[in-house]
């Protein structure tokens, strides 16, 4: 009885691990965002799953690559500020006003349909900051959906591939 004591912990991390590891699967949509027609700097964007106390839980995407600035994107700051992983792989240029931007969003399917939200924050330069320019429930139909921004982004159509 006490040999199979001493292996209950490295079972227990071995299962750990394994659960650690496991791959999430992930839901790939084509995210087409249109900016409104405006004069200066080109738009920093961010889009982001949030919970339903608008917890940050993950960034999908950054638009803008001067690391300089993404302070300036406050609400997201306060997320990524803290730990500020590299997010090279989810992140392009900026787009200017009037301009558009196909993506691919690669959307954890653990957080479809759970109560989840898509949010969509901009930034520009001397011109001001939306939080939330575009936030909606990340539901299956939601993904499908053109959705209308508040602030620098005039619409966001989604399809999922």
């Amino acid at each position: 009885m006490k040999r199979v004591l001493k292996f209950i912990p490295a079972i227990v991390l071995i299962g750990a691990l394994l659960t650690a590891f496991t791959p999430v699967e992930k839901t790939a949509v084509k995210c087409l965002i249109q900016l409104t027609n405006y004069s200066g700097e080109g738009a920093y964007l961010i889009v982001s799953i949030v919970d339903a106390d608008n917890e940050y839980v993950e960034t999908l995407y950054v638009q803008g690559k001067d690391s300089e600035w993404y302070s300036e994107i406050t609400e997201w700051w306060k997320f990524y500020g803290k730990n500020r992983p590299n997010i090279d792989a989810i992140s392009g240029e900026t787009i200017s006003g009037g301009e558009r931007a196909l993506s691919v969003l690669q959307i954890p399917n653990d957080k479809i349909d759970k109560g989840y939200n898509l949010r969509f924050e901009t930034s520009v330069e001397d011109q001001g900051y939306y939080a939330d320019d575009i936030q909606f429930a990340l539901t299956t139909e939601n993904l499908k959906a053109k959705v209308e921004g508040k602030g620098f982004i005039r619409y966001v159509r989604m399809l999922p591939q």
